[in-house]
């Protein structure tokens, strides 16, 4: 039996000990936290690790990501910094002459923040990838992954995709259409470039100070060989798999379980789509799309059985919902389940909704009674919230309403923050800076409750819940991670709750500064059960 002891920095436990410097790890387990001094006395025999004065915290769960498309994108064609239509297809026609894939996936283009004066703030055609491509089959998803340019080489082997939903000769793909296409595309990817890029994700992931992340899969995003493949991955970070199908009785939830080896039946099961794309489903029309409400994918029978029966069968659900139409549809799903099993059973499986943009306050206190999870992105709102972005464009004034962080939390909805990875960057400091600083300032939640979903919260929406597994106190599971950072600070929400905070008395743990312009942690070492996966690079 081996005892760490790690000392020298700042360690954020607990209210009991605000001013921890060092902490001590026996078989992968906090056993103690306190100061160095007493540390030394304590464990004479312990092996020393110097923190270099560094901040120590849990390490974050992110609960919603895409692994192979992430590491498409950190390996590919990136499209995200794509300034506009020409300039896409120029970064396309320099990709080919490095590529001799099989399948060309592009990710990331996001025309909402092109010059939208002239066909260059359009998304290129399909006539625009041939002109480039030639013969060779290309996929470009836009950045939300609900609609994408293929070329015709990669449309041609999807026989009759013309009769699908959401067809367009030269626009983009959306609904049926696109996941059709999608899936041509999955086909075209060896097993080794989908492997790879997973590897690729999982390390990325851990060199962000990451040690859990939730694989949403689906038949309509991932597919079943490549949910099926990150079961068999070699690598310390862990992966819960989340499979999206619908089910309507106990017994075919169970022979789905077992057929995919899944943790959990939900993630990416679409009732909807994107609001980028114009796939969210809305109860009133898109503000600049008049007679346009989005896609609903599953009818309120659907939602309500795949509910019932995964509650009965005793397994974690879950629901991509974005647009109001699409909530409404599983409140109201909800609340018929609830009339007939009760709330206790709803909330013993944790059921959760992915993205939840567009909740009313009568709908969180539904979800709250019923022990929902939101998993939620606060990097959409940074991305595309506030003034001239496209929430604005597409909802009008409906736009400062959507993700209402604080709203949830005070109806009682527990929160898990996740980047859904590729279509934001791993980033869990982004994504707190963004939760505090909302660009809807009632909507934002003070530092320690963003930190808090982005480490005990993505456990809790993990099946995680003993009130260790994500601090670093006694008796917690030692994954942490070391980080570089300028200023450590005591910040709240509310003016009231900071002068209390900041008082010594109140024994806060201070927190990096996620101000504006402040420089964000650099991840200097991951550990999962103390065990180290990641390492900063010496210069």
């Amino acid at each position: 039996m081996t005892t760490q002891l790690l000392l020298g920095g700042t360690v954020y436990s607990s209210p009991a000990v605000p001013d921890a410097t060092a902490f001590a790890i026996t078989d992968g387990i906090v056993v103690w936290v306190g100061t160095d001094d007493v540390g030394r006395a304590l464990h004479p025999d312990a092996e020393i690790v110097d923190l270099d004065g560094h901040f120590v915290a849990p390490a974050f769960v992110d609960s919603h990501v895409h692994l192979t498309d992430t590491g498409l994108r950190l390996t590919g064609l990136d499209l995200s910094g794509a300034t506009s239509r020409t300039d896409c297809l120029d970064r396309l026609a320099a990709f080919l002459e490095t590529s001799d894939d099989p399948i060309v996936w592009g990710l990331g283009w996001d025309s909402s923040t092109w010059d939208g004066s002239d066909a260059e703030g359009l998304p290129p055609t399909t006539a625009d990838l041939d002109a480039v491509a030639g013969n060779r089959p290309v996929y470009l998803a836009r950045v939300d992954e609900h609609s994408a340019v293929a070329s015709s080489a990669l449309r041609d082997l999807v026989h009759g995709i013309e009769a699908a939903t959401g067809y367009q000769a030269q626009a983009p793909l959306v609904a049926d259409a696109h996941h059709r296409v999608r899936a041509a595309a999955r086909g075209l990817t060896t097993p080794e470039a989908r492997r790879r890029a997973q590897l690729t994700a999982l390390d990325h992931a851990a060199s962000r100070g990451v040690v859990a992340v939730h694989e949403n899969g689906g038949p309509d995003i991932s597919g079943v060989d490549d949910f099926r493949s990150v079961a068999n991955l070699d690598h310390p970070v862990l992966v819960r798999r989340y499979w999206g199908q619908p089910v309507s009785s106990l017994e075919e939830a169970r022979a789905v379980m077992s057929a995919m080896g899944a943790d959990a039946l939900g993630g990416d099961l679409f009732i909807d789509g994107a609001i980028g794309s114009r796939t969210a489903w809305l109860i009133d029309e898109y503000s600049d799309a008049e007679g346009e409400y989005g896609v609903s994918y599953l009818d309120e029978e659907t939602i309500t059985a795949h509910l019932r029966a995964t509650t009965l069968a005793g397994i974690q659900a879950g629901f991509h919902v974005i647009g109001d139409g699409a909530v409404a549809a599983v409140a109201a799903a909800m609340s018929t389940v609830a009339d007939e099993l009760g709330t206790p059973a709803l909330a013993r499986c944790a059921h959760r909704l992915e993205h939840a943009e567009m909740v009313t306050s009568d709908q969180a206190e539904l979800f709250a009674r019923c022990g929902v999870i939101a998993s939620m992105q606060p990097l959409f709102d940074h991305a595309w919230g506030g003034d001239d972005a496209l929430y604005i464009h597409r909802l009008g004034e409906r736009a400062p309403t959507l993700n209402d962080f604080a709203g949830l939390a005070r109806a009682g909805v527990a929160l898990a923050f996740s980047s859904d990875a590729p279509v934001c960057d791993i980033d869990p400091w982004a994504s707190i800076r963004a939760a505090v600083h909302h660009h809807t300032p009632t909507n934002a939640i003070s530092p320690r409750a963003a930190f808090a979903a982005c480490t005990r919260g993505g456990w809790r929406a993990g099946g995680v819940n003993d009130g260790l597994t994500g601090t670093l106190v006694p008796g917690a599971p030692a994954h942490y991670a070391v980080w570089d950072v300028d200023d450590l600070v005591v910040a709240a929400s509310h003016q009231s709750v900071q002068r209390w905070s900041t008082d010594p008395r109140s024994r806060v743990p201070a927190l990096p500064n996620v101000e504006p312009g402040a420089r964000l942690p650099e991840c200097v070492r991951t550990a999962i059960s103390g065990e180290i996966v990641y390492e900063r690079p010496t210069a």
